[in-house]
């Protein structure tokens, strides 16, 4: 019999609440936007239900504006990585949080996620200062 062919489907994107990596608890939404307030410890976004896929290769990458890396004094690379699929029907988030100082942190981030190499999801929020945006 042949496999079936993953499939997926966005859940949520936007503001959620604070995620602990590694957590089982993904963030829950607080609010449907691609629009982010500048906000010290915001947390934003997307939640994905994946089916079919238990296994495949999962990757996933945050591109941000230019801001330095206060460890290395040079300008903080994309943020890449990758993990396989737990299960046929797996939920997975994708997002960060924004720290001291927030005001480099203004612009486009673009969160991709890829299975096995082809394109999910490539979606674009925009950091904005905060103008009570939520």
């Amino acid at each position: 019999m042949a496999r079936k062919k993953p499939t997926w489907k966005m859940l949520s994107y936007g503001i959620h609440t604070n995620w602990e990596k590694g957590s089982k608890e993904l963030p829950k939404l607080k609010k449907f936007s691609w629009e982010i307030p500048a906000r010290l410890d915001i947390e934003f976004g997307y939640v994905l239900n994946i089916k079919q896929a238990r296994g495949k290769k999962l990757e996933f990458t945050i591109e941000h504006p230019n801001f330095i890396d206060l460890k290395t004094g040079e300008i903080a690379p994309s943020f890449c990585g990758e993990i396989f699929v737990r299960s046929n029907d797996w939920d997975f988030f994708l997002g960060d949080t924004l720290w001291a100082p927030v005001e480099d942190k203004i612009g486009t981030w673009t969160l991709t996620t890829k299975l096995d190499g082809e394109l999910l999801v490539k979606k674009r929020f925009t950091i904005s200062p905060d103008n009570n945006l939520s």
